[in-house]
């Protein structure tokens, strides 16, 4: 079994997602985690603070901090050897670092990118409550507020482009309906001198 260890600077919690502050990498790594516990690997997460006593006692630990200080942190280890270091990876560089086939665990329609689509699909309906779920939906599932944006400027202009067909739709008929009305005929599904709507 893959074993994947991580080594945190100093935080308030385990996570780090409890301050008033909270770095938005930090829910976002803490969900990646829990994605590669389902995905069968051993997964242990030590923070300075409250758990020095696991970077005293880990060989590799130690001696990077004693190399580099707590700028190094946080360290990033799979089967004891550092992949990682000062910075949380992505989801899928840590999948690649520690041998772990992304696309084919969750495929190319994961729940990330299930959300994502969501999000857009809020957009599109208006619907406030769905869009406020399921951004808070994409980022446990591993989305970062990056991919979160962009799928927001993908609704956005998918919605402009059909505001703008639309417009453009009533521009054309507007405009027949004054040709129409010059040549003075009346057209169907319109009503006609006596009120009553024409039909085709």
């Amino acid at each position: 079994m893959t074993h994947l260890q991580v080594f945190d600077p100093p935080m308030c919690c385990s996570t780090g997602v409890c301050g008033p502050q909270v770095d938005p990498e930090l829910p976002r790594f803490a969900a990646d985690l829990q994605w590669f516990q389902k995905q069968g690997l051993r997964v242990d997460r030590y923070n300075l603070a409250q758990q020095p006593q696991a970077f005293v006692q880990n060989a590799v630990v130690k001696q990077a901090l004693v190399a580099e200080g707590e700028k190094c942190l946080p360290l990033v280890l799979v089967d004891g050897e550092i992949v990682s270091r000062g910075v949380y990876p992505a989801r899928d560089e840590l999948a690649a670092l520690a041998g772990v086939d992304f696309l084919a665990q969750d495929g190319s329609y994961s729940r990330a990118v299930e959300e994502l689509v969501a999000i857009g699909t809020a957009i599109g309906a208006n619907c406030e409550p769905c869009f406020k779920y399921h951004f808070q939906a994409a980022l446990d599932a591993g989305a970062t507020r990056d991919d979160i944006a962009q799928a927001v400027a993908t609704a956005r202009k998918v919605k402009q482009a059909a505001a703008k067909a639309m417009f453009n739709l009533a521009g054309e008929y507007l405009a027949a309906e004054r040709e129409v009305q010059t040549l003075k005929i009346t057209p169907c599904c319109v009503p006609g001198p006596d009120g009553a709507v024409q039909k085709c």
